[in-house]
């Protein structure tokens, strides 16, 4: 191929001392287009047989324009395939669409003025897949003009679609493959979950942009669980009141049991003089000096000196206490009757709080693990918008975030509350809408990755990445 350099009548053209730079462009660009150059590097390297260089092109969203950072991965998409081309391979480049997921379903809702899942299931879930179908290829013509102006090659007139069912069906195809191995498997697990898009992420989500961490401050309780039945009292703890302190007060209606490390040691502490909640009180001895005021003493030294009995933390296993609420106390109904004891893990530290840690397994990855292992029940209590159910009487219907402050106030009524403060923290939120995440126990499907890790790793060096 050769570009243009006489006139009409055969002369050279003149040099333009100031040239349009943007005017040359647009001419090489017509060229390309009356020429069929691209097409013609394709048609011509399959005629030589040559062999085939594969560009897999991660697909844009079409319900949205383009922006700087399509057009920065734009010119390395561009660069490599024209390279390939240059060394003789053939290069088929079809643009593709995404045009599922999330990011479809939130700009169809917000074109139809919804936000809540129920109004999508109250419209008709056709009428909602029409209006994605419509709106996620909105901006196709504006992606075709800007992808074309900057340069690069590509084939938009045999496209692909993430919404066309030979595509869907390779997906589904690839997945059972999985499944047919018994590499694929349903999981109940406590994942990051956003609330407002009622969906869980990924791990890998929580990374997307920079400021999914943000801070935040909310309100942290220490609680009071007073140790009852015949294992405390042969310990002598009879009526002593472990402290546990959590940032997340909205989970305490479903705690289910109390963590301990095997290798601290816990001592009991009476209260102090000039302390607002009655004794006596267990926590980590490392953690006595923290907590001197809340027990009711002037200084670190003061309170350490208060101590009255020291016992392993590997000593405490299985010692109940009085649980906090009775929505779940009916074990026939909820396989409660393993719940609210003491375990020994080795996930406790005494970095802060106070040693002892408050289990809620439905909204905690570790304290599923440990809960579940303990034979006691993964019990979810919010709906999907993360809202309490009824069976939470005191609580129902409110947003875990909205009822922090009323159980912090119902533990206060109920002389549970040891200490209250705010506490600033980086904190994860939905790289999608913004809102703070939570983790919550769901029902999703997983891949067992760790079955053929060592195959990925050792088939990744025989492939050639490009970049």
């Amino acid at each position: 191929m050769s570009y243009p350099k006489s006139s009409a009548a055969g002369e050279p053209e003149a040099i333009q001392p100031s040239p349009s730079f943007s005017q040359i462009e647009e001419g090489v660009l017509d060229f390309w287009q009356r020429d069929s150059t691209f097409q013609a590097t394709i048609d011509q390297r399959a005629d030589e047989g040559a062999p085939e260089w594969v560009f897999y092109d991660g697909p844009p969203f079409a319900n949205g324009l383009p922006h700087y950072g399509h057009l920065l991965t734009g010119y390395a998409k561009d660069l490599f395939p024209r390279y390939q081309t240059m060394r003789g391979k053939r290069v088929e480049r079809r643009f593709g669409w995404d045009t599922h997921g999330l990011p479809a379903e939130l700009e169809a809702m917000k074109q139809l003025g919804i936000t809540e899942k129920s109004e999508i299931e109250a419209m008709g879930i056709g009428v909602f897949n029409a209006a994605c179908r419509a709106s996620v290829l909105k901006y196709t013509r504006e992606w075709r003009d800007y992808v074309t102006r900057q340069g690069r090659w590509v084939d938009f007139e045999h496209d692909y679609k993430t919404l066309n069912p030979s595509f869907m069906e390779s997906v589904l195809w690839a997945f059972k493959t999985l499944y047919d191995k018994n590499l694929a498997y349903e999981g109940f697990r406590v994942l990051p979950y956003c609330w407002n898009d009622q969906t869980p992420l990924s791990n890998h989500e929580l990374r997307m942009d920079d400021d999914v961490y943000q801070m935040r401050t909310d309100q942290t309780v220490t609680v009071t669980f007073p140790l009852t039945g015949d294992k405390a009292a042969s310990l002598g703890l009879s009526g002593v009141k472990a402290l546990a302190w959590t940032t997340t007060p909205w989970t305490l209606p479903t705690n289910e049991a109390l963590a301990v490390g095997a290798d601290f040691d816990y001592v009991v502490v009476p209260a102090g003089p000039t302390a607002t909640v009655d004794g006596p009180f267990l926590l980590a001895r490392d953690l006595v000096g923290s907590h001197a005021k809340g027990l009711g003493y002037e200084s670190a030294d003061e309170a350490v000196a208060a101590i009255t009995a020291t016992v392993a933390g590997s000593e405490l296993a299985d010692v109940t206490y009085e649980r906090l609420f009775d929505y779940f106390a009916d074990t026939d109904a909820f396989g409660t009757e393993k719940a609210w004891r003491i375990l020994v893990t080795d996930f406790v530290t005494t970095d802060d709080g106070t040693g002892i840690v408050h289990e809620a397994p439905a909204y905690g990855e570790v304290d599923q693990y440990a809960c579940e292992a303990a034979g006691i029940p993964v019990i979810v209590s919010v709906d999907d918008g993360a809202r309490f159910l009824p069976v939470v009487t005191d609580f129902a219907g409110l947003q875990v975030f909205e009822a922090n402050s009323p159980v912090i106030r119902t533990l206060k009524e109920r002389g549970r509350l040891f200490s209250q403060a705010s506490y600033a923290h980086s904190y994860p939120h939905c790289w999608r809408c913004r809102k703070p995440l939570i983790y919550k126990a769901v029902s999703s499907w997983f891949v067992r990755v760790t079955d053929v890790k060592d195959d990925m790793l050792r088939l990744n060096q025989e492939i050639n990445w490009v970049p």
